[in-house]
């Protein structure tokens, strides 16, 4: 049995943990532990209060006790907002807090990326415009081409939370680009676990989102690799290990 841990901040799109945990297979255990949002807004100083060490550590005892393997902060937003070398020490903090292996989402997408030779990707972003800029600057840091980023300028991950298979797939259109090789929609708060085959066969070409990508790196960081064809053509990559 491999456990992989995970930080969510508040309640929007949770309910795509357990989707991913059941076409993960019998071994591969999903624990999520809930997170203070504080105030819900994308909008920097907020997003970096969600994001800091003490919020981040209260939640860390409760995955202790679940017997995870790795953390991962599953927040896009509450990660890149501190920049690269900013997010990288919230990454350290929190692997130091909990004593295991850690990462969030923003290196997810940078890793997934690069797992699926995607150098130009695209950005779908619910974000206002400035978040989403700040985003596209994180991937640049881990070397990624940001060829096209869409934003849809909205304020809270509760009203994300509410948008179904029709707003996702025009939140896809509208971020892809002839030149990208790839599609990322960086946040959590947003349910697309239900919708990723039909998101990769209407672009024709991998799209990597934010809880996706975020369960694929506790895999990576447990050293596994699972196939797992309904969560996308990431988890299809070679090795594959059937769960």
């Amino acid at each position: 049995m491999t456990a992989l841990g995970f930080l969510y901040p508040g309640h929007s799109a949770e309910d795509d943990y357990p989707r991913i945990e059941q076409l993960l297979g019998s071994d591969v255990r999903v624990d999520l532990v809930h997170t203070d949002i504080g105030e819900d807004a994308h909008r920097v100083d907020a997003l970096r209060e969600m994001g800091s060490p003490e919020r981040l550590a209260a939640g860390v005892e409760e995955l202790r006790l679940t017997g995870a393997e790795a953390v991962v902060w599953a927040c896009t937003s509450g990660s890149f907002v501190h920049g690269w070398e900013g997010a990288h020490e919230q990454v350290r903090a929190l692997a130091r807090t909990a004593g295991m292996a850690a990462s969030s989402t923003s290196f997810a997408f940078v890793h997934a990326a690069r797992e699926m030779e995607a150098r130009r990707v695209a950005v779908g972003a619910t974000y206002p415009e400035d978040v989403a800029r700040l985003f596209a600057d994180f991937l640049r840091a881990g070397g990624l081409d940001v060829v096209a980023v869409h934003s849809s300028g909205i304020v809270t991950a509760a009203e994300v939370g509410t948008w179904g298979a029709a707003e996702v797939s025009a939140l896809a259109r509208a971020a892809d680009h002839p030149d990208a090789q790839a599609v990322l929609l960086p946040d959590t708060a947003l349910h697309t676990v239900t919708h990723l085959p039909a998101l990769e066969k209407e672009l024709g070409k991998p799209v990597l989102t934010a809880n996706q990508v975020t369960v694929w790196e506790a895999l990576r960081l447990t050293d596994r690799r699972v196939n797992a064809p309904r969560l996308g053509a990431l988890f299809t990559r070679e090795p594959l290990v059937q769960a």
